[in-house]
């Protein structure tokens, strides 16, 4: 028999990992770091960079050009995702109009298989709508071969099913300069370097094409939600009035302007997000002297905010930052293993984090929120920080933890009235079903999504309730009921979310997440709010899922979902352990009681074991995801997520009253 091992130290493992967050942690008390990974967001910036001859320097196209070499796919295509397991034509044919417009040649080896893998999937005229979108802009896809984005839509009154202000706000945001631009049909003057670029791509066949044929066209690499029956009648529609006599396009392009332009002012100029963002800006740039101020003005944020020059290249981020979210675990994190850390350099650290959560609640709401569709936003917190503006139900939710968790520690605390005013937002944005949405309450019929005009994404027409932001809500809501007793009117609503998150739980024990891969991850999240709203250790949903979690251990302890679970719904495995998922589930299994002691203590060896000498965990497979197909980069998750679950691992022995082996 082997003998046993060595009693597990945890505590070397925690304090090395602190001060690699300490080494980590940004001049403002943060933790910025890579939030790449979707391969539509950057060429559509070049695009505009090309549109407003605004192209960087020669060492940063270059460090463009690294980028896409290095996530180009083994067949030649780029997929929706830097670590798509198959091609996608949408970021396929974007890609290869970014690197000719970068200044790479036809020739290029780079450029050739790219083209060979379009031609071979269907051509050009099967990317997705988003890519058929900005090839327009760009002069290198008819204006005829789309379906109509019909800025008139706007001007319909609010009660209307299909006011596109009833849409989830990254959608509405998305397609609201998409129809200002479509409205004009806005496109750059044509150059040689376009023209050669059109005649690649279409085989120089361009001016034969039957553009009209092509609005339903799809590739099947695309093609990931297809066009409903209903979709199709309402584009129909859409054609049909769009042979109308335009008498309401010059009111309609008014209404989008003004509400493109508060959406900027309400924002800083940052916007919801980067495709927004570069809508906006080709918005303003096609507005010609009139735009030329909102331009200019805008034009610094890709530099200061979106684009990240990581390990792999010069990248667009999926938002100006992931700063706030980032700051408020890693705060948790900290503080879970404070016990074990020394006291003279934790306290620093946790001090400046405070000083960044503070710093970055919304203090007001937006000027006529009602008016340009925005819910109420003081007291909330962003995902990024204050300046982005816009408040989210997770992060606010998490934000208001991490204060109540810090408060009496430093001397400039969170006022208690704004603290009040958090509660007061996160129950105004629960949904009718009992559970939170992301942004905003659930404004449209979930009918919408058959209308779904992407093909690429699933789950983009309304901000439907989700587990991971129920349950953040639900725990800050539990600790809202204890620091303001008989204040607020809580049971209601955290039993009406208690049933949303039972309703949710999987016939195999687990939570589907929708923001993270996969299962690990919303079953952490359901676990932990079933159990601070009350569910006892012994409870059924808790011991499904206790079940769920321990059926897909791998053999070395950890776990580790493939990102296609998200796609696919179903489980997929990894190739090998991760260390995000192996603390969520770690986590999960110690919060439940789990009296599988080999089972946790398995966990927490490979996880220190996986640990490098300067207390980070090396980069992994991305993590986050967002409508289904996406993937995104949270790098810091690799950070303090072990650092949380292994903490809760060593605190349950001192519980316990043994030492965790």
């Amino acid at each position: 028999m082997s003998p046993d091992p060595a009693p597990l130290d945890v505590d070397p493992v925690l304090t090395r990992a602190l001060d690699n967050l300490a080494r980590l942690q940004g001049p403002r008390g943060s933790w910025p770091s890579d939030y790449g990974g979707p391969m539509f967001l950057l060429p559509m910036w070049v695009a505009l960079a090309w549109a407003a001859k605004r192209l960087p320097d020669a060492q940063r196209t270059a460090r463009l050009v690294t980028y896409f070499t290095n996530v180009q796919r083994p067949d030649g295509s780029i997929g929706l995702h830097a670590e798509s397991t198959s091609g996608s034509m949408f970021t396929s044919v974007l890609g290869y109009v970014a690197l000719r417009l970068l200044g790479v040649p036809a020739d290029d080896a780079r450029a050739t298989r790219l083209l060979a893998w379009i031609h071979a999937n269907g051509s050009a005229l099967g990317a997705a709508s988003w890519g058929k979108f900005t090839l327009c802009l760009l002069g290198l896809y008819d204006w005829k071969g789309i379906v109509p984005l019909l800025p008139e839509l706007w001007l319909l009154p609010y009660d209307a099913p299909m006011h596109p202000g009833r849409l989830w706000c990254h959608a509405r945001m998305v397609y609201l300069p998409m129809a200002w631009l479509y409205g004009m049909k806005s496109t750059a003057p044509d150059d040689a370097l376009l023209s050669a670029i059109r005649h690649e791509l279409y085989q120089g066949q361009y001016a034969r094409i039957d553009w009209a044929a092509q609005r339903a066209v799809v590739a099947k690499a695309d093609d990931y939600r297809p066009n409903t029956r209903a979709l199709q009648g309402v584009n129909r529609a859409q054609v049909g009035f769009e042979m109308l006599p335009g008498l309401l396009r010059k009111r309609a392009l008014a209404e989008c302007l003004k509400l493109i332009r508060h959406e900027d002012a309400a924002t800083n100029d940052l916007d919801i997000g980067p495709v927004n963002a570069v809508l906006n800006m080709f918005v303003h740039h096609f507005r010609g002297p009139e735009g030329r101020a909102d331009f200019e003005r805008g034009w610094p944020k890709f530099d200061e905010a979106y684009l990240w020059d990581g390990h792999d290249g010069l990248k667009m981020q999926g938002y100006n930052n992931a700063e706030l979210w980032d700051t408020a675990f890693a705060l948790q994190a900290l503080l879970a293993a404070e016990r074990s850390l020394p006291a003279e350099r934790l306290t620093p650290v946790l001090s400046r984090a405070y000083d960044f959560l503070r710093d970055n609640q919304i203090l007001e709401d937006v000027p006529e929120a009602a008016r340009h569709y925005r819910h109420a936003s003081k007291g909330g917190w962003p995902f990024s920080d204050r300046k982005h503006g816009w408040p989210i139900t997770d992060c606010t939710s998490e934000g208001f933890k991490s204060a109540l968790a810090l408060e009496g520690r430093f001397e400039h605390e969170v006022p208690l009235p704004l603290l009040r005013d958090s509660v007061r937002l996160i129950l105004s944005w629960q949904n009718d079903d009992g559970g939170w949405a992301s942004y905003e309450k659930q404004r449209g019929g979930t009918w919408l999504e058959a209308l779904n005009p992407s093909q690429v994404f699933g789950d983009i027409m309304v901000d439907a309730s989700f587990v991971e932001c129920t349950s953040a809500c639900l725990q800050a809501l539990v600790k809202a009921k204890r620091r303001f007793p008989g204040e607020f009117e809580l049971d209601g609503p955290i039993g009406r979310g208690v049933e949303f998150l039972r309703n949710a739980q999987r016939p195999d024990g687990s939570f589907e997440g929708s923001w993270a891969v996969c299962f690990t991850y919303g079953t952490w999240f359901g676990v932990s709010a079933l159990l601070a709203t009350g569910a006892h250790r012994d409870d059924p949903s808790i011991g499904r899922a206790v079940d769920f979690l321990l059926r897909k251990q791998r053999s070395d302890g950890s776990w580790s979902e493939h990102g296609d679970t998200c796609r696919e719904r179903a489980w997929l495995d990894g190739a090998e352990g991760h260390a995000a998922q192996t603390s969520w589930a770690l986590s999960t299994l110690v919060r439940a009681g789990c009296r599988d002691a080999p089972a946790l203590e398995r966990a927490a060896r490979w996880l220190c074991a996986r640990q490098a000498s300067d207390g980070s965990w090396p980069r992994e497979p991305m993590v986050g995801v967002f409508n289904r197909t996406c993937l995104i980069n949270y790098d810091c998750y690799r950070h303090y997520f072990p650092v949380w679950a292994l903490a809760e691992w060593k605190n349950l022995g001192l519980a316990q009253g043994t030492t965790p082996r």
